[in-house]
């Protein structure tokens, strides 16, 4: 499913923006007397996403060897309510989503710095990326739970 940067990093802006429905359904919905649950549960949804696109656009920045200014703007998206999807178009356009996983090195002088190497060999065992991400993401998303919601209250 997710053979490329491409396809992943475009699942997870879809999802974010869907996401960013979710949760402006609910406020809207709060604000007409739905429970005040339905904005923490949709709020939920769409935190964890957020942070599970942030860190996919991470990984798809260092992939593809973004520009730290591209990967910062991808990552800021996300916090425009539906920024992600022409973002995303805009990457697909301009050619920074092309190609595959970089799995192996190359004669390429970049591929011999020490994040290119443990992200390399993070890559050609993806279940452990994936525990290792989602084992981030969710320590970061009880984090802020603790902290309390933005604004206080």
């Amino acid at each position: 499913m997710f053979r490329t940067p491409d396809r992943l990093y475009r699942v997870l802006a879809i999802a974010e923006a869907i996401t960013w429905t979710i949760l402006i359904g609910a406020i809207i919905a709060r604000a007409v007397g739905a429970p005040g649950v339905v904005v923490t549960v949709g709020g939920g949804i769409h935190g964890f996403i957020f942070l599970s696109y942030a860190a996919t656009a991470i990984l798809v920045a260092l992939n593809q060897r973004w520009h730290v200014g591209v990967g910062v703007l991808a990552v800021a998206s996300a916090v425009v309510p539906y920024a992600t999807i022409p973002m995303e178009i805009w990457l697909h356009r301009t050619g920074r989503l092309t190609g595959a996983w970089r799995l192996a090195a190359t004669e390429d002088p970049r591929d011999r710095r020490w994040y290119d190497r443990l992200m390399r060999w993070f890559l050609q065992r993806p279940w452990v990326l994936a525990v290792l991400l989602v084992v981030g993401i969710v320590a970061l998303y009880v984090i802020l739970l603790l902290i309390g919601p933005p604004g206080g209250k």
